[in-house]
């Protein structure tokens, strides 16, 4: 049952002293002094203004090494030479509150643009990394030895290492703007958000005058081939790819999918479209085994082989949804915010076969040119099932004639 809200507030049931001595939030505001800092310190109460930790899929293991002694609860982050490597924005979409609801577009800057509030004693901490790095994969070394990709000694080494600026984004919601994604009332968001969290956040049912939430979920990171402030010049070609998390195939390279063939031919694109003097980006999102977990993945692979008639495309999605309950719950509505994050506008190339993904991209007002199909020779042997069935359910190809029913039982599966 859903909490009552007029029963007193206990400061053991809940995580919150009271904001007394809290900064406002306005999301959407034109300047960060007018939006004021995220802060979900558990340092000093009163100075909270969201629901949730820092550091929201972590604060568990940082309870543990308080819980251990091997930190001090005290602990202020020193922020000395963290500055971004890049300047990102601020873009338009960074005041426009419908465009960006699910990350706060100024987390990489909090040391700059929060620097009173730091002086103050506020414990305001990045939700947002930017750095340089070196990204070597085997296959862009194959198709360095192939000829497919040559060096240049800017985007791509003679070695095989692609230069990349890397940013890693942690979730921040804004419950209205989310909602509202999602056609629910905040009321019935913010309820179910607590109930299905087993009560963690009471917050959610008792505070309704905090409307920024840190969920204990994995964010994002974005790889960049190029530089990075032409992600915004919709006159630069810009080669994209959304790529929802796989660990099995991306890290393991299990056979029975395409997520590390297409991810890495994505890489592929992104170095090329650099070379050819456009920009890059890979957007890759922690959403693993669909949003249902990688034990309910192997489970499905389970069933799905041990069928009668074995592992075949018509039962594909089917059997996910005999044991989640759903096909997927990678809903792709929040998936546009990092886009405009970086200020997108127009993608010329768009390396993905999902039309949940496209829909959700120029729904949001980006431009798509041109997409791009996985090549037929990337996909392996065990694989075939998958792809046979996401054509079926009317995933793009470039010959394809989708089945229409069944397209619209499968809007939120991705590749």
């Amino acid at each position: 049952m859903p909490a009552d809200t007029s029963a007193p507030r206990h400061i053991r049931l809940t995580s919150h002293a009271g904001g007394h001595g809290a900064l406002p939030i306005q999301w959407g505001a034109a300047t960060p002094a007018e939006r004021g800092p995220v802060v979900g310190t558990t340092t000093k109460r009163s100075h909270r203004n969201v629901i949730g930790t820092h550091s929201g899929s972590y604060s568990v293991y940082r309870a543990l090494a308080v819980a251990a002694g091997a930190l001090s609860r005290e602990h202020r982050a020193d922020l000395t030479n963290t500055a971004p490597t890049d300047a990102i924005g601020p873009y338009p979409q960074w005041t426009d509150p419908g465009r960006i609801v699910s990350l706060d577009p100024w987390g990489a800057t909090v040391a700059d643009v929060f620097s009173n509030e730091l002086a103050a004693g506020y414990d305001i901490r990045p939700t947002i990394a930017i750095t340089k790095a070196h990204v070597v994969l085997p296959e862009v070394i194959e198709a360095l030895q192939k000829g497919r990709l040559k060096p240049d000694g800017r985007f791509l080494l003679p070695g095989g290492a692609a230069q990349v600026t890397k940013a890693a984004i942690e979730p921040v919601w804004w419950l209205p703007g989310v909602a509202q994604r999602f056609g629910c009332s905040e009321a019935d968001l913010r309820r179910v958000l607590f109930e299905e969290t087993g009560g963690m956040y009471p917050e959610l049912v008792t505070r309704s005058d905090l409307e920024v939430f840190l969920p204990p979920i994995g964010g994002q990171t974005v790889y960049i081939f190029g530089n990075p402030r032409d992600l915004a010049n919709p006159e630069v070609e810009l080669t994209a790819r959304v790529h929802d998390e796989c660990n099995g195939s991306d890290v393991f390279g299990s056979d029975i999918c395409t997520c590390r063939p297409y991810l890495t031919h994505a890489i592929e694109e992104c170095i090329q479209g650099a070379q050819r003097g456009g920009v890059g980006l890979v957007a890759y999102s922690r959403k693993e085994g669909r949003a249902l977990g990688e034990v309910t993945k192997f489970l499905v692979y389970n069933a799905r082989k041990r069928q009668v008639g074995g592992d075949t495309a018509d039962q594909y999605f089917a059997r996910t949804e005999c044991v989640a309950g759903v096909q997927d719950m990678r809903f792709q509505e929040l998936m546009p915010d990092v886009l405009h994050w970086l200020g997108v506008r127009k993608i010329h190339r768009l390396v993905s076969m999902s039309n949940m993904k496209y829909d959700a991209i120029t729904g949001s007002g980006i431009e798509v040119g041109e997409r791009v199909d996985i090549p037929a020779e990337l996909i392996p042997a065990d694989a075939q099932v998958e792809i046979e069935a996401k054509k079926a359910a009317g995933y793009f190809t470039p010959d394809a004639v989708p089945d229409t029913d069944a397209l619209k039982q499968t809007r939120g599966r991705g590749l």
